[in-house]
C-alpha cells in the first residue's frame, strides 16, 4: 500500500519553562488514503482473540515485524500486542489503543477504531528519522478494567518511566471530530495537539468524558508519564446509547472525521518527537 508524503514547513512554537521561543522545523510524514485506512477499519474481527491476531497481521503488513512482540499480561488469556519503532536516543513516546469489546455491539467505535489506526501511525512516521523510540501497543483487557494497561504500566522499570515522555491514547474515534480528553491529561500535550490542529486547518476540542468511564492512559498517569487520550465523544453519541449496544458498528463511523483523524494523529507524533522532552526538571512531568 502506498502513501501519500507529506512535508510541512512552518515555525514551530514551544513552551519551554513558560516562555515562547522558536525554531524552523519541517515536518516529515507519509499518511496512507483514505481507502486503506477504511479498509483496515472493516476488518475488525468478532472475537477479541481474532482482533489481536488481525492487529498483528496488520502490523507485519505495515512493516513491524522484527519488533513486534506479545506481552503475556496477568489476568487475561490475551497479550498485549507491542510493536517498537526504535529511535536515535533512549527518549521513549507510548501510543496505545485497546483491541478488546463488549460484545454487546460489534465494538467498531470502541475500540478497533483505535487500535486499527496504530499499525497506520507506524507508517506514517516509520521512514523518516526521529528521536525517540515509539512503542505501539494494543492493550487487552480495558473493557474488564483497564487490565492491559496497568500490566504494561506497573511493570514498567523506574527506568524506562523516567524515559518516556508521553502516552498517547486512542479510544472511541469517528463519531466526530477529534477531540481531547482534559481529565487527568498534561496541558502542554493538549496545547501541543491544539497547535498542530491549527497548523493543518482540523478541527479539535477538549470534551472531557471522566465521568463516563476511565481509559488506558490512567496507568500511566499514575506513574507520572505525561498522557492524554485523543476520543471523539460527544454528549450527542452518549444520549444515542451508542457505546456497549447493538448501535456500536461500522455504519456509525463518520470516514470523514475518522480520516482527519488519523491525519491529525500522523503529524502529532512527528511534532511531539520535535519538541519532548520540553524540560529535564521533574515539573514538566
Amino acid at each position: 500500500m502506498r502513501g501519500a508524503g507529506r512535508i510541512i514547513g512552518f515555525i514551530l512554537i514551544a513552551l519551554v519553562a513558560g516562555r515562547p521561543s522558536a525554531s524552523a522545523q519541517e515536518f516529515r510524514y507519509s499518511t496512507l488514503s483514505k481507502e486503506t485506512i477504511g479498509i483496515r477499519l472493516k476488518q475488525v474481527a468478532g472475537k477479541d482473540s481474532q482482533r489481536k491476531e488481525k492487529l498483528k497481521e496488520l502490523f507485519m503488513e505495515a512493516g513491524c515485524s522484527e519488533h513486534l512482540h506479545e506481552q503475556p499480561v496477568r489476568g487475561s488469556k490475551l497479550p498485549n500486542l507491542e510493536c517498537v519503532l526504535p529511535g536515535s536516543s533512549d527518549r521513549t513516546i507510548i501510543v496505545g489503543a485497546h483491541f478488546d469489546h463488549d460484545t454487546s455491539g460489534d465494538g467498531v467505535v470502541d475500540n478497533w477504531s483505535g487500535a486499527s489506526l496504530l499499525p497506520s501511525l507506524y507508517q506514517a512516521i516509520k521512514n523518516e528519522p526521529r528521536k525517540h523510540t515509539f512503542v505501539f501497543i494494543g492493550f487487552t483487557g480495558e473493557e474488564k478494567g483497564l487490565v492491559g494497561s496497568r500490566h504494561y504500566a506497573r511493570t514498567m522499570t523506574e527506568e524506562e518511566v523516567e524515559r518516556t515522555d508521553a502516552m498517547v491514547n486512542m479510544d472511541t474515534l469517528g463519531l466526530s471530530s477529534t477531540k481531547i480528553d482534559g481529565t487527568g491529561a498534561v496541558e502542554k500535550l493538549i496545547k501541543a495537539l491544539a497547535y498542530i490542529a491549527r497548523k493543518l486547518n482540523l478541527p479539535v476540542a477538549v470534551v472531557n468524558v471522566g465521568a463516563v468511564g476511565i481509559s488506558d492512559s490512567q496507568p500511566f498517569a499514575e506513574r507520572n508519564i505525561p498522557a492524554i487520550t485523543i476520543h471523539s465523544f460527544t454528549q450527542e453519541a452518549w444520549n444515542a446509547g451508542i457505546l456497549h449496544s447493538p448501535k456500536d458498528k461500522l455504519s456509525a463511523i463518520r470516514m470523514d472525521d475518522y480520516y482527519q483523524t488519523y491525519c491529525l494523529m500522523s503529524a502529532y507524533l512527528v511534532l511531539l518527537d520535535l519538541l519532548l522532552p520540553l524540560s529535564t526538571d521533574a515539573g514538566s512531568r
